[in-house]
This record gives structure tokens, C-alpha cells and sequence, in this order.
């Protein structure tokens, strides 16, 4: 059945403020994928805050037109069965998202992405992204790295108690 106009008004508007929001948004290639997957997919993406949607082409690339932010995009790829994935807090964490299911699903391709500055990255870029740790990946690293010193200098002076007091023990022995 054939979307109305009001309809596709609603789709466009969505799409873009989803666009304009997003941090991150990924747009890869899904022909072939089965329903289940592509389902297990979405329920995947929801975990990182990540929306994973299907939209008709044109109707994004109307979107991107009618964004002030987004209009010079060349939109010249976005042809075929496409799926955008949309994140507004993390900007890395809808690549990874498909690029973990496209390690299982191997029908799942970039195509490129559109950054938060409204540049158009290419499936080389997203792929380089998507090898990146996530937020909290970086901040548990980050943490662990200034603890380390500390942590070092604490069995380091634990250490020298326990020689320091083997070494008093002895001497009072003797």
C-alpha cells in the first residue's frame, strides 16, 4: 500500500531530526538478510541506544535536503536495500553495532556514514570507526591507566613492609 503524503511528510520530518540528532549515523547495505536477523539486529542496537531503521531512499534523501546542516551531502549512493542506524549519545556505537553483526551476518555492508558535523564518511572510515572502543571502553581504560600508578606504588610500599618486617623479626631473633 502506498503512503499518503501526510505520511510521508511524518517520515521525512522524523528522519530528519533522527539525522540532526544523531552523533553517528551508518548506512549499510542489507540485501539478503534474513527477518530474524535483521530483528535480532534491532534488539542488539537497542542496547547502545542505537536505532536501526529501514527507510525508503528517497525519503532520506529528502531529509537530507531539508536539513540546513546536511544539504550539500552527495546522496548519489544511497541506492539499494539500505539500513540507517542512528545513535544521539555515542558516536562510534552504531558502526560497531553492525559491523559485530556483520562479523555473523555477511550480507550486512557499508556503505558510508553521516557524522554529527554533516560530513559524508566513506565504508573504509566506518570500518576504521567501528574497530575503535566504545565510550565506556575508552573511560575503563582511561580509569585503569591513572590507577595504575597508584596501584604500584601500593604493592610496592605493601612489599617493603613485609620485607621490612622480616627483616626486624630476624634481627630481634638474633
Amino acid at each position: 500500500m502506498a503512503l499518503t503524503k501526510v505520511k510521508k511528510k511524518e517520515i521525512i520530518d522524523e528522519v530528519t531530526k533522527l539525522l540532526e540528532e544523531s552523533k553517528l549515523t551508518v548506512i549499510a547495505k542489507y540485501e539478503g538478510t534474513p527477518v530474524k536477523a535483521m530483528q535480532e539486529l534491532r534488539r542488539t542496537g537497542k542496547e547502545s541506544q542505537t536505532s536501526l531503521k529501514v527507510i525508503k531512499n528517497r525519503l532520506v534523501i529528502k531529509a537530507i535536503t531539508s536539513s540546513n546542516k546536511l544539504k550539500d551531502i552527495n546522496v548519489d549512493d544511497l541506492t539499494g536495500m539500505l539500513l540507517y542506524g542512528f545513535n544521539p549519545v555515542d558516536e562510534v556505537a552504531p558502526a560497531k553495532v553492525i559491523a559485530d553483526f556483520a562479523k555473523k551476518q555477511k550480507t550486512l555492508v557499508f556503505v558510508g556514514a553521516i557524522s554529527e558535523d554533516g560530513k559524508l564518511m566513506t565504508a573504509d572510515e566506518v570500518k576504521a570507526l567501528a574497530s575503535l572502543p566504545g565510550k565506556n571502553e575508552l573511560i575503563a581504560q582511561i580509569l585503569h591507566t591513572l590507577n595504575s600508578p597508584l596501584n604500584n606504588s601500593m604493592s610496592g610500599l605493601r612489599g617493603d613492609l613485609h620485607g621490612m618486617l622480616k627483616g626486624l623479626e630476624k634481627a630481634k631473633a638474633n
